[in-house]
């Protein structure tokens, strides 16, 4: 490709994912599956409107980065604790069985041992990429089948880097070296990463974005939520480990972290895009001459790996007790090859346990059943709908229930803090936003789970759960954000019902204008309460000034929304307002006058009964 033609790159990324995903969807065959059609379509080895790849796959790799970053932002550090044994345990049964299995089969066949474990073990690997992307797809990220594919995922990740210093150990040509040594350095390097990468971000990393937080500049803050992702994704990378867990490491340290939202929207678009180019990369790996060339070994290992790992995982799925609907999410999304296979064929070949066919093969091979797995799905989905109809089960097997839906409060100030104190006392919790750095930082000392971000944005409402939201309290001091945001909700989540604070009647007006029924006015409540005290106070007794604070609020907000289409005619306004409060004044004129009769009378009556008795 010429230096002058350097155009052509993203525009031909950008048409063939726009053309092939939407149709792969549309034939329900999953984004993942269009866009590795699409990599095959444009790569070399069909159209070859892009010859050069070698710089593609490293540059596709930062989407799985980024996604691990933004599944660590999910996994709050208890959370990930309490996942230390499914990850360590039932991810370690994965890996080791299903390379112990393919290890078996492979000396069945007559390979050498140390040839077979290594291949063995580039096919134990599944991609993280496919696998988080669909539970994504299909809202399965928070069931059970979910959290344990993530739990053998992060394992995978953490035994990159004895998996690849393993190779070198095993090779034929490498047996005798110093591998010890440099096991131990490359673990030393490794140790040392993770602890810089945890103790930093306790120290660092907050403050750090609290002050870039106080500039008040949106693109510097998605800047450093970038550079955040890389940075860590390099440190690891230089010692020789999975960037993926690096970033992976770095979101969970943020999970509890007030920029967690604001971090999510930043780098979801990033995300979205990288995996898209990760998988068109993916798509235009596969070697289709070292296909055609040995058609009947690539099969053979294609089988071999799905058969074997299915295996595996089906017996995985029963010990671990994985409800029988989620089952086959479970097995295929872990039976397929994965993106780290491709690096341990590469390395394996560098020395000199495979030659280029076999290491093309097996590629191949792992690509293949990539492009397999939407369509294995589909195949599951299916044969399991069928066996939940025969045993009366058809309908949990429709859809996997979705979560509560929550409510969200924008604004943490007084007013804010209110309603969310309110509601905690009621048992029902709430995601709270705020745009104030000082103001969040003020709060989580008194232990408020509050997140930096802009309502206002439909990205950051998306993150914080707008989609299936029921309620949302627009508590935000700036009036015209908070009309923004009603008109914005009513536009895009016709669901939730708004409950809104208003600033004074013209922002009532504005937000009766925006949709919002459920509307209070800020100062209006204690100024009756105020005026209460001063009845009492007058001598009227208690019941009865709140009996008369009470029809004045009722009174006051029926005449507010008479004079609502009087909006734009302020002398029909004003004639309105006037009309109301002669009104109002009549009738509490009227009741203290017939009360002062009453009391007479009454009083009257006593005073001739005393006056009877006297005589």
């Amino acid at each position: 490709m010429s230096h002058g033609n350097w155009l052509q790159l993203p525009l031909v990324f950008l048409a063939a994912a726009v053309l092939a995903v939407p149709l792969a969807r549309y034939l329900r065959l999953g984004s993942i599956l269009g866009y590795l059609v699409a990599g095959l379509l444009i790569g070399p080895g069909v159209l070859a409107l892009i010859p050069e790849t070698t710089a593609i796959p490293e540059v596709a790799e930062l989407g799985v980065v980024l996604m691990l970053f933004l599944v660590g932002l999910e996994l709050e550090p208890k959370r990930l604790w309490s996942m230390r044994r499914p990850i360590f345990g039932w991810g370690s049964v994965q890996l080791l069985g299903c390379a112990a299995v393919l290890t078996a089969v492979g000396l069945a066949l007559g390979y050498p041992w140390r040839l077979a474990v290594v291949v063995s073990l580039g096919l134990a690997m599944s991609s993280t990429a496919v696998a988080l992307a669909v539970l994504a797809e299909r809202n399965l990220g928070r069931t059970t089948a979910g959290e344990s594919i993530l739990s053998v995922a992060l394992l995978q990740d953490i035994a990159a880097i004895p998996v690849l210093a393993l190779v070198p150990v095993l090779a034929l040509s490498g047996a005798h070296d110093d591998g010890d040594g440099k096991t131990w350095l490359a673990g030393a390097k490794a140790v040392g990463a993770i602890v810089v990468i945890i103790f930093g971000g306790r120290l660092a990393l907050r403050p750090a974005l609290r002050w870039i937080a106080h500039s008040k500049t949106p693109e510097i803050f998605t800047a450093a939520a970038l550079l955040l992702v890389l940075g860590t994704a390099a440190l690891m990378q230089l010692v020789g480990l999975s960037m993926a867990l690096g970033a992976f490491l770095a979101g969970v340290l943020l999970a509890e972290s007030e920029y967690r939202r604001e971090l999510e929207t930043d780098l979801e678009p990033f995300k979205g895009l990288l995996l898209g180019l990760f998988f068109i990369a993916v798509g235009m790996g596969l070697d289709l001459k070292a296909v055609a060339g040995q058609p009947g070994f690539v099969l053979a290992v294609l089988a071999a790996l799905l058969v074997c790992k299915i295996f595996v995982l089906v017996l995985m799925s029963k010990a671990m007790k994985i409800p029988l609907v989620e089952r086959p999410a479970f097995v295929i999304l872990l039976a397929q090859g994965g993106e780290f296979g491709f690096v341990v064929f590469q390395l394996a070949q560098s020395e000199g346990m495979i030659n280029a066919a076999q290491n093309s093969a097996l590629v191949a091979a792992v690509a293949l059943s990539l492009a397999l797995t939407p369509l294995l799905l589909t195949g599951g989905d299916r044969l399991m709908s069928q066996k939940l109809a025969r045993r009366g089960l058809k309908k949990r097997a429709e859809a996997v229930p979705p979560p509560p839906s929550p409510i969200i409060i924008a604004g943490s100030g007084r007013y804010g803090q209110v309603v969310a104190r309110m509601l905690r006392a009621n048992g029902l919790e709430a995601t709270v936003l705020d745009h104030d750095s000082e103001a969040i930082e003020s709060l989580r000392r008194f232990d408020w789970t509050v997140y930096y971000g802009d309502a206002t944005r439909l990205d950051m409402l998306k993150t914080a759960g707008a989609a299936t939201a029921r309620i949302l309290v627009i508590a935000i001091d700036d009036i015209a954000q908070s009309v923004e945001l009603a008109e914005l909700v009513r536009e895009h989540f016709p669901q939730i019902t708004v409950v809104a604070r208003a600033r004074n009647v013209q922002h009532y007006y504005q937000l009766h204008e925006a949709g919002v029924r459920h509307i209070e006015r800020e100062t209006f409540d204690a100024a009756l309460m105020s005026a209460r005290s001063v009845l009492e106070l007058s001598g009227m007794e208690p019941h009865a000034a709140r009996r008369q604070a009470m029809r004045f609020r009722r009174h006051n907000i029926d005449v507010l929304n008479t004079m609502v289409p009087l909006q734009g005619d302020e002398n029909a306004l004003i004639a309105a307002a006037r009309l109301g409060r002669q009104q109002f004044e009549q009738l509490m004129a009227a009741e203290r006058e017939a009360e002062d009769a009453h009391r007479k009378a009454q009083r009257g009556g006593w005073d001739k009964h005393d006056t009877d008795a006297a005589s």
